[in-house]
């Protein structure tokens, strides 16, 4: 049975996550990648709570139900102190689902802990370097659409074209939760702008620190860690797979073929399957 929940981080500022299954079993949280909501796991949170989990999937800070920051606090450090404020608010060291942002929060976050916050690591389709292109077509993408769409069916089609290779539904329910009609009658994606401007100003340099910095976190994970690549993602390519397990050798690998950078979104049976796999044998 799926209920919305909410998680409140500091006073009138609240982290909106679904939940499913049972709050006694263990939690496995799900973090999105920047620019989704909770709703992009697909069927993945609510299988794996069949399956004898508590799923709770959250809204990051700026994202669909959560709250937005007034002064744009969107930083790296703003995500990891909203996921260990969640962690203290369970019962247990929960297991870590991150795909994207949601996967460098969650490296940060247990990386860089003093004590261990988790009991395992999912990194979906994201290492601590990534493929400048496939970045840059995240950033072209969410860019062009800021002055919303018409109509479902045009958001549609911009996903489409930027995700050329998933089937297109006909039933835009799943998308709709991704956008909110405005006053003005158009569909705007659900996530705050300001995000994307604080992304797309990261220099060169500023860039290069933080892959080293997201290495030395990758070196200190003592938990089991898992990276979940798409087969066809152009963020994490093959090379920077292998150099990311070169510089981690703890850490597990597995590709899921026929799936682009949103593993989750494009072969969600597949990705499902992969993380289950793994939490049934080290998170029990």
């Amino acid at each position: 049975m799926k209920q919305t929940i909410k998680f409140e981080i500091s006073p009138d500022f609240f982290i909106t996550a679904d939940t499913f299954g049972d709050p006694k079993d263990k939690p496995v949280l799900f973090l999105h990648g920047g620019g989704q909501t909770r709703h992009s796991w697909g069927d993945s949170a609510k299988t794996i709570a069949e399956n004898g989990y508590y799923s709770i999937a959250l809204d990051a800070r700026g994202h669909g139900d959560s709250s937005w920051s007034e002064t744009g606090e969107y930083r790296i450090e703003n995500l990891v102190t909203d996921l260990k404020s969640v962690i203290s608010q369970l019962n247990i060291h929960p297991a870590l689902v991150g795909a994207s942002m949601g996967g460098l929060t969650s490296l940060i976050a247990e990386g860089e802990a003093e004590n261990s916050i988790a009991s395992a690591i999912v990194l979906v389709d994201i290492a601590p370097k990534a493929e400048q292109k496939g970045i840059e077509r995240i950033f072209a993408f969410m860019s062009s659409n800021t002055t919303g769409f018409a109509s479902l069916e045009e958001a549609a089609d911009a996903v489409a074209a930027y995700l050329p290779n998933r089937p297109r539904p006909d039933d835009h329910s799943r998308l709709e939760k991704n956008l909110r009609l405005r006053a003005d009658g158009r569909y705007y994606w659900h996530w705050d702008t300001r995000m994307l401007q604080l992304w797309k100003s990261i220099t060169p340099d500023q860039q290069i620190q933080n892959e080293q910095r997201l290495y030395a976190a990758a070196k200190q994970l003592t938990v089991p860690t898992l990276i979940v690549r798409g087969g066809m993602s152009d963020v994490v390519s093959e090379k920077v797979m292998a150099e990311f397990l070169d510089e981690v050798p703890h850490v597990r690998s597995v590709n899921v073929s026929g799936a682009g950078h949103m593993v989750a979104g494009d072969s969600n049976h597949a990705f499902t399957n992969a993380v289950l796999e793994f939490l049934k044998e080290v998170y029990f």
